[in-house]
């Protein structure tokens, strides 16, 4: 009955022999590949065909590893994109105060050639006048300075005003453009001799009653006659622009382009008074009349 059963499970050999067998197959593979390469070409056909797994398997690490560096590198880059962009805001900030510094060291060089030929105060501007109305200035040159009314403010260019109020540290400075401020003046090319007027901050001078027929034109350079004894003789004031002749009008209407940059610089100079202009002679009639009494 045992024989004619079916066998429904087929033994193989016993476990001994298969550790036994697969021991020797072991190490004859390892020596005949150790000493005449008989598995290398198997190697490689199990690479080849194994390939697929191993990138599959690898492609997320990969993929991790590569956005890990490039998010890195990014902020690197964001970070030294931030430093070059401060550092060229700097060095953009630095190029416009050089260029600052070189041009008001110019005007500071101008300034020295004038006031080797004339004897003068350097002086800095601090704000302007309160007075919107007005065209004055504030300097911090005052009486401890030796400086007093009526002294003339100069520039390299020109005439820019009179100080007309000193104090302790301070001065007050008049600007030839403020409203009906007269400078006496005259065309250097013919020594015509007028009045210029300031007619407000940011306006021309003005040349006022002077006959349609006169010898002026655009361009003529104006400059201080003298005549008052405030005013230095020769020094620049401004230059013709316009001119305007009305027939119905006996006076043309003369406008004028300051030389000086009365709006623009930083620095100017102080004039120190010019020698006291001599006394008016007296009068003649009164004169004539103490020597008639005489003779009598």
């Amino acid at each position: 009955m045992q024989a004619s059963q079916p066998a429904f499970f087929k033994q193989g050999p016993k476990p001994l022999t298969r550790f036994f067998l697969f021991s020797v197959l072991s190490v004859s593979l390892i020596v005949g590949d150790a000493n005449y390469q008989m598995l290398g070409p198997v190697r490689q056909q199990l690479s080849i065909l194994l390939y697929p797994l191993q990138w599959l398997v690898t492609a997320p690490f990969e993929v991790l590893r590569d956005t890990s560096t490039f998010l890195s590198r990014q902020a690197e880059l964001l970070g030294e994109n931030r430093k070059l962009h401060d550092a060229q805001l700097l060095a953009s900030v630095n190029a416009m105060k050089l260029k600052s510094l070189e041009a008001e060291n110019a005007r500071l060089r101008q300034l020295n050639s004038v006031q080797a030929s004339q004897p003068s105060q350097l002086t800095e501007i601090l704000y302007n006048g309160r007075d919107p109305f007005t065209a004055r200035l504030i300097v911090d040159r005052g009486e401890r300075a030796k400086i007093s009314e009526g002294q003339i403010v100069v520039d390299a260019s020109g005439v820019v005003g009179q100080v007309v109020r000193v104090q302790s540290m301070t001065s007050e400075v008049r600007l030839i453009s403020d409203r009906n401020h007269m400078v006496p003046v005259q065309i250097e090319r013919n020594q015509l001799r007028t009045v210029i007027y300031g007619m407000g901050r940011g306006l021309p001078l003005e040349i006022r009653n002077m006959s349609s027929n006169s010898e002026i034109k655009e361009g003529d350079i104006l400059i201080t006659s003298g005549i008052d004894g405030l005013y230095p003789q020769g020094l620049p004031v401004a230059k013709v622009q316009k001119i305007e002749r009305n027939t119905g009008n006996a006076f043309a209407r003369i406008y004028c382009t300051p030389l000086a940059g009365i709006e623009q610089h930083r620095f100017l100079l102080i004039l120190d008074h010019n020698q006291a202009a001599a006394p008016y002679p007296a009068n003649a009639s009164e004169t004539a009349g103490a020597k008639k009494k005489k003779g009598r």
